[in-house]
């Protein structure tokens, strides 16, 4: 029997990891269409790259330095040293138990995530070569020793101490509200102050298709279902428990996005639609295992409606956030990281209460402690790292390449090719036949 329960958790990790997979292009396909035309491959390319880097370096130190055991028990960083290269995972478990690789590569697809997530907020003018090696330092420095904290738990039977957030601290983050989304939102923030406003800001260019970025989110949401659900562990109750709060709260942050939406803009918009979805996964995600799915709903609602809010914040405080990876990642990282205090309950299989039904104060304390220490951090090193590499590499790309387009410049390609514009022949798939002012730009409202 505890072999074919083995094998059930496996097959679902497995399933689970498959579709977490497919939020990479989902992703890609999301910020993309956000975009104007000019750089819509760009953020693709930045994408898929920024994860590619971050697994070549997974292989060489990433599960120990996340999983591992921590360097000399502080619960800061595990020891990236005990398994460079990954070669004790081809070990089979003799107890047949989940194989280790296989936590590894779900890991993994964290990581890639967490980095992919913050190219939102630089858009239309990063450098994809200093994208690219920005990525490597960062998931290094930043996202290994943030999701140690986090994800890294204790364990007696086999002598290893895990991160300060997680057992120290006992801070509740189910599934990466912080060490994932807060630590990508505070990235981003960083990132996109560090490089500058782009040219024209806060006339920016309109998302030029928002039927792939409704794709996108809607490859997002069915990955969120793996990622999520995976996080469980297995094929057990808190798994049906936590995919069932990941649907509500999704529904209900499209609502809670749209009424704010409407009462603003006097408008309720596709856009407005899966950026709500979209922000309540992200609130769902450290409190899926601990709250009833009236809670989730509650969650979904208020990340929805928060987005919504704070979409306008980065022109009353001037950072350009371009596809607003703050409004979305970020804040709803701490409404569902702060609604764990409140809606918690002890019935959910997490087994806690938060203060709405019977739980102590303190458990809002180590909430608030564990996300201003990644807020600090994050932002502390994120900042640090693109003022070095600049000074080494430059960042930000020429002011003729930010005109034209990242596309043609840098990657020699263009998304669509539009015949009526286009002459016949060969020539016609050249991208130099896409005029440099195709791209639409509106100003957008404060």
């Amino acid at each position: 029997m505890e072999q074919a329960l083995a094998a059930a958790d496996t097959a679902w990790v497995l399933a689970a990891f498959t579709a977490v997979v497919l939020m990479v292009p989902g992703l890609a396909l999301f910020y993309s269409g956000m975009l104007g035309v000019k750089s819509a491959l760009n953020m693709i390319m930045m994408v898929m790259g920024g994860f590619a880097v971050t697994a070549v370096l997974w292989v060489l130190f990433g599960p120990a330095a996340v999983l591992g055991d921590s360097v000399g028990g502080y619960g800061l960083i595990g020891n990236p040293f005990t398994d460079i290269g990954l070669g004790s995972l081809l070990e089979e478990d003799p107890a047949g138990g989940m194989p280790a690789a296989l936590t590894a590569a779900f890991h993994l697809l964290f990581a890639g995530i967490t980095v992919a997530i913050i190219a939102g907020g630089v858009a239309d003018r990063m450098k994809f070569s200093a994208w690219l090696v920005f990525s490597g330092v960062w998931v290094v420095l930043v996202y290994f020793p943030v999701a140690h904290w986090v994800f890294a738990f204790d364990d007696e039977e086999a002598g290893t101490k895990g991160g300060w957030i997680a057992n120290a601290l006992a801070a509740h983050d189910f599934a990466g509200g912080t060490a994932v989304h807060m630590n990508s939102g505070v990235a981003a923030l960083a990132l996109a102050i560090a490089l500058g406003r782009r040219r024209g800001f806060p006339h920016v260019p309109r998302p030029h298709n928002l039927p792939l970025v409704v794709l996108g989110g809607g490859i997002l949401l069915f990955g969120w279902f793996g990622f999520n659900g995976g996080s469980a562990g297995g094929a057990n109750h808190t798994a049906g428990v936590v995919v069932l709060n990941t649907l509500v709260a999704a529904m209900a942050g499209l609502l809670g996005w749209l009424l704010v939406e409407r009462i603003k803009e006097k408008h309720a918009t596709t856009l407005g639609a899966i950026s709500g979805v979209i922000a309540a996964l992200v609130g769902i995600t450290p409190a899926a295992s601990l709250v009833s799915p009236l809670g989730a709903l509650l969650i979904g609602a208020v990340a929805g409606a928060v987005g919504c809010f704070a979409v306008s914040w980065k022109f009353r405080f001037g950072y350009d956030d371009s596809l607003d990876v703050v409004a979305i990642h970020l804040l709803g990282g701490v409404v569902g990281t702060t609604l764990i205090a409140f809606v918690a309950t002890a019935a959910a299989p997490a087994g806690v209460n938060g203060l709405f039904f019977g739980g102590g104060i303190d458990l809002l304390g180590r909430q608030l402690l564990a996300m201003a220490a990644v807020f600090a951090y994050s932002f502390a090193v994120t900042f640090l790292i693109a003022k070095i590499l600049d000074k080494i590499m430059g960042i930000r790309v020429d002011a003729e390449t930010e005109m034209r387009g990242i596309d043609v410049p840098v990657h020699g390609e263009t998304a669509y090719v539009m015949d009526s514009f286009a002459p016949s022949g060969p020539s016609s798939m050249r991208p130099e036949v896409f005029s440099e002012d195709r791209d639409i730009v509106v100003p957008t409202q404060p």
